[in-house]
This record gives C-alpha cells, structure tokens and sequence, in this order.
C-alpha cells in the first residue's frame, strides 16, 4: 500500500524529532518490503529477520540525513543490501584450516571451530561482562534480549510468550538493541585496558 508522500514526510519528520508513534508506522510500513527483499537473498528467514531489525536500527540512527530526492523504500533497501553485505564479509573471516588426510588427500578451507583454551577463557569472560550490560537495561527490554539472542526464538514466538502483537515485538527489540548498543560503547569508553 503506497502511502502519499506528503504523509510520508510528515513521519519522518515526526521521526527525526523522536516521535514514537512515527517510528511504528515507519516499521510497520516498510517492514514487509525489507524483509521479503532480504528474504529472497538470503533463503534464512532468522537471518532476513535479524538483517531486517539492523537495517531499521541503522535507518533510524541516521533519519536525519535522509534525502527526500530519494525514494524512501529505496533508501531501506540499500541499508539493507549493505547490512547483509556486511554480514557475509564477517562470515567469511572465519579462521580456516588447511589439512591433509592420511592418504594424502589435499583438503582445503576447513573451517576449525574448535576453541583454544585462551578463546574459551575469552568468550567467558566477554558473556560475563555483556550479561552484566544487559542487565542495566528495563527489565522489559532484558526479557525480549533473552529470548530472542540467548533462547534464540523467533519474533513469533516471543510475541506469543509476551502475548503483544508481533510490530510491538519488533519494535521492542530494537530498541532494547539501541540501547544495550549505548550501553556497551559507554562500557568501551570508560573501561581502561
């Protein structure tokens, strides 16, 4: 459903000077789009639903530089592209392996996901430190954190858990998101190494 461009600017607008209300039309609006075009790139609903959450994030964060020349679709959508993009790189970053089988056989990229001691020590101690962060967030917020991140559920579900409707949800999640995001550059800022 295409909605005039007047009415489109007026929440933006109203978005930029932080007007809730606006914001939730802007996801509920653009939601969909987003997310089927993600979709189809990625064939993972979990990983469309999560690229779709970072891009409203991202768009959200940046409102205020939006060019109105621009379709405002379009813009969702190459934030979108540059969000999966992003994730692929990290994908690929994994360490690999290269090795050889007992008849020789060359076997190449191997991904070796096995932990060393220091890793494992590291991962402890960095899942301390982000429990501790998010438990400075309103516990409404730490809730959905856990059951989407730590219980790895879907949206569906959590709205089914929290008995609220799926864009209250979504809408909650990224803001929990922002604000642990804050939370954590706060930590960096002001942690001395």
């Amino acid at each position: 459903m295409k909605i005039p461009l007047e009415s489109l600017e007026n929440h933006i607008s109203l978005a930029i000077e932080g007007d809730q209300i606006a914001f939730t039309f802007l996801l509920n609006h653009f939601w969909n789009e987003v997310f089927n075009f993600i979709l189809k790139r990625t064939g993972n609903e979990a990983d469309a639903e999560d690229i779709t959450i970072e891009t409203f994030a991202k768009a959200f964060d940046k409102l205020a530089t939006y060019n109105a020349k621009f379709a405002f679709n379009t813009w969702l959508i190459a934030i979108a592209k540059n969000v999966h993009i992003d994730l692929i790189r990290k994908r690929k970053n994994s360490h690999f392996l290269e090795i050889n089988d007992d008849e020789n056989q060359y076997y190449n990229n191997i991904a070796d996901e096995s932990p060393s001691v220091e890793d494992e020590l590291i991962r402890k101690q960095n899942l301390n430190t982000l429990l501790n962060l998010i438990k400075q967030l309103k516990p409404h917020y730490q809730e959905v954190i856990q059951l989407r991140y730590f219980q790895e559920l879907s949206y569906n579900e959590i709205a089914e858990i929290l008995e609220e409707p799926l864009n209250n949800v979504k809408i909650k999640l990224l803001r929990a998101r922002k604000l642990l995001l804050e939370i954590i550059i706060y930590y960096r800022n002001n942690t001395v190494e």
